[in-house]
């Protein structure tokens, strides 16, 4: 099958779809649309949110170097989708949205009550990219709803119905494939039961 060579640009997809919460130190927040963010290292664990200078949000995580990555549902997709094309300059985008800011224990950045998992960064670095500024950080808490928590007391994220953004395009996880490291798990065989010759 043949491909096609096109110019260079940002064709990682899918990625997550999450809403930023910063505020700036009288106190005032704000909430921002990301899909330029991920996970970078694990020991200590590092996220990073890329942002343009021109955002709202930019001078926020400048001023109070903390930020929270709250992941989205698709219940969330209209809220997400909201506040990622309206500017925290003209109004409230929380009241706006009818989202919830509660604080965790960050001094300046609040969390979203309505997301499911609630991630806590503190800014160690800022690269200047071009277009974007990278705000790396630390994580230093998550908080999880206990609604999604099974019966045997884990996180389920699936029953969230996570979204996530493809090219300009919202989407919910498709099925369940298998699990990290399921192509080289071995499958177990199932034990035979023994006869024991007698008759009931």
């Amino acid at each position: 099958m043949a491909k096609q060579q096109w110019k260079p640009g940002n064709m990682v997809y899918p990625l997550p779809a999450v809403m930023v919460t910063c505020a700036d130190k009288s106190g005032r927040y704000n909430v921002m649309t990301a899909a330029w963010t991920g996970t970078i290292c694990s020991d200590p664990p590092m996220v990073y949110v890329s942002v343009r200078k021109n955002r709202f949000s930019h001078h926020m995580l400048m001023e109070t170097k903390e930020y929270v990555i709250n992941l989205t549902t698709e219940a969330l997709a209209q809220a997400t989708d909201f506040v990622g094309v309206r500017s925290g300059r003209d109004m409230d985008k929380f009241e706006e949205m009818h989202l919830t800011p509660v604080m965790g224990t960050l001094k300046y950045a609040p969390m979203i009550k309505e997301s499911p998992v609630c991630i806590e960064c503190v800014v160690t670095q800022v690269l200047e990219l071009g277009s974007h500024d990278m705000f790396i950080a630390e994580v230093r808490h998550v908080f999880a709803d206990e609604k999604y928590m099974d019966a045997a007391g884990r996180f389920d994220l699936a029953k969230a119905k996570p979204l996530a953004y493809v090219h300009g395009q919202y989407y919910g996880i498709g099925r369940h494939i298998g699990r990290f490291g399921f192509s080289v798990q071995k499958k177990k065989i199932p034990s035979k039961k023994k006869h024991t010759g007698r008759k009931k």
